[in-house]
């Protein structure tokens, strides 16, 4: 199947991935070229960077959460509807979980057949980078290095030397040359990059990007590697369900296997800078479940829309604490459902929301009270990584027994938690979770984790939602 692609990799963490990936997603779009965008892994916010250069949802390829025959259904998915693909990797190329490599970068490259393209980071060193960009060729001779970025070059000299070394030694060519910038619109905070909707300036920064990649990559040679991308060899299951060129039938083989259809049935989304950390995968999976979802913001209104469940997911709610306290109408309105039973999903911040106060800086403000939490936070992360919990306790959403996958990345921390520990249906397998190696509130319909699931990976959690959103809309009156 033939999907022009590239996947844009590094040695390491912090070597300008997202910033080249935005530029070349950006460039390409004033080009012309209709521009599918993926990040391999579970980040949300260099997602939202890539969505925005794109001007479409961009999509997570993860192989820890989602088993590998259904990432590339979703890839192939979203990649037949553009013209070229590119794909962010994380971390450094061949970092994973285990010796072998599981969840990197370079698994996915395999899995896709793709081209990779290695960003540079050239700060203080020449012709030792050379040997770094070979080793790399030679580690695993399945993973096809086509070409190299550099980025945060000193000059011109430092520029030749490195391009000379490299193009002699390794026989691959780089396609552009990045000077040291003396700006920083893109400055980090949390995990990654900062969410996008925190700035007006999101798309004037966008657009500066653009033009690094217009007039320091070589966009067409970039371009050329993405059209000479192998073929990508099809299971018989993927061949059942795809008739190329258009794919036909490979959507409904992603959606959930559903049982339930009920069309007044309504989920409200908490989505806004405070509460948007969602996969596109999750939304669309409670609508093909049969559910009309609805997007509502304790930002901009303090009431509720009649809804029959409510999904809560990350963010920040940290940094709108005194908003989200001042509107009070919304928080009772919020735990009143709860405690009338009406299905609540929370994830991380929506967690947090859901609990009585967030303590900042000595301030304290309060939030929903649905859960008898206080929150505050660390300067470091209190948990960073996949998860793997085991359902023990009896809840809405999941059988006891399941074991689920997901990840976790949080600041905040429970400063006093006064439920009781049969109210946590999570026990960790992997990953720090909520207090004492458990994860999963749950409170009437109410459960919140600090784990995030992907829809893919865990599909009957949207069936499970829609099913208690029905349960309560045809309750008696």
């Amino acid at each position: 199947m033939d999907f022009p692609r590239i996947v844009i990799a590094a040695l390491r963490g912090g070597s300008g991935k997202t910033i080249l990936s935005i530029g070349i997603i950006a460039a390409w779009k004033k080009l012309g070229k209709q521009v599918a965008s993926y990040k391999k892994g579970p980040d949300y916010i260099d997602a939202g960077w890539l969505a925005l250069a794109a001007g479409r949802p961009c999509h997570n390829l993860d192989t820890f959460l989602i088993e590998k025959e259904r990432v590339l259904q979703s890839f192939l998915l979203h990649a037949i509807k553009c013209d070229i693909s590119v794909i962010e990797g994380n971390r450094g190329l061949y970092d994973g979980i285990d010796l072998e490599g599981s969840t990197s970068t370079a698994e996915l490259v395999k899995l896709l057949k793709a081209p990779v393209i290695l960003c540079i980071d050239a700060t203080k060193t020449t012709r030792t980078m050379a040997a770094a960009v070979l080793g790399c060729m030679k580690f695993d001779p399945d993973v096809e290095i086509k070409g190299v970025i550099l980025n945060r070059v000193a000059g011109p000299r430092h520029e030749k030397i490195l391009r000379t070394s490299i193009e002699h030694y390794c026989d691959i060519p780089v396609l552009g040359a990045v000077p040291k910038l003396d700006w920083q619109n893109f400055p980090e905070r949390h995990m990654g990059l900062i969410p996008t909707r925190e700035h007006a300036w999101a798309q004037d920064s966008i657009n500066d990007v653009s033009q690094i990649a217009d007039r320091y990559l070589d966009l067409d040679a970039l371009a050329e590697v993405a059209c000479n991308a192998a073929a990508i060899p099809l299971s018989a299951t993927l061949r059942e369900n795809i008739q190329h060129p258009r794919l036909s039938g490979i959507s409904a083989s992603l959606r959930p296997a559903s049982r339930i259809r009920h069309p007044e049935t309504r989920i409200g989304i908490i989505k806004d800078s405070a509460f948007q950390f969602y996969y596109p995968e999750n939304i669309e999976a409670l609508e093909a479940a049969g559910a009309e979802t609805i997007f509502i913001s304790p930002l901009s209104s303090d009431t509720i829309p009649p809804v029959d469940a409510l999904y809560i997911g990350g963010g920040f709610p940290e940094t709108h604490a005194r908003q989200l306290a001042q509107n009070v109408k919304f928080r009772e309105q919020l735990k009143s459902l709860a405690e009338d039973g009406l299905p609540i999903y929370a994830e991380c911040g929506g967690l947090m929301y859901l609990g009585e106060k967030l303590v900042l800086d000595e301030n304290s403000y309060p939030m929903a009270g649905v859960l008898p939490i206080v929150f505050g936070f660390s300067k470091k992360p209190e948990g960073h990584g996949y998860t793997i919990v085991t359902v023990e306790e009896k809840n809405p959403y999941f059988k006891v027994g399941a074991e689920l996958k997901g990840h976790e990345f949080h600041y905040s921390r429970v400063l006093d938690w006064r439920g009781d520990d049969k109210d946590l249906v999570f026990s960790m397998k992997r990953g720090t979770g909520f207090i004492n190696k458990r994860d999963g509130v749950r409170y009437k319909n109410v459960l919140a984790t600090y784990t995030h699931m992907h829809a893919l990976g865990t599909p009957f959690w949207a069936e499970a939602l829609v099913r208690n959103a029905i349960s309560y809309n045809l309750r008696p009156a």
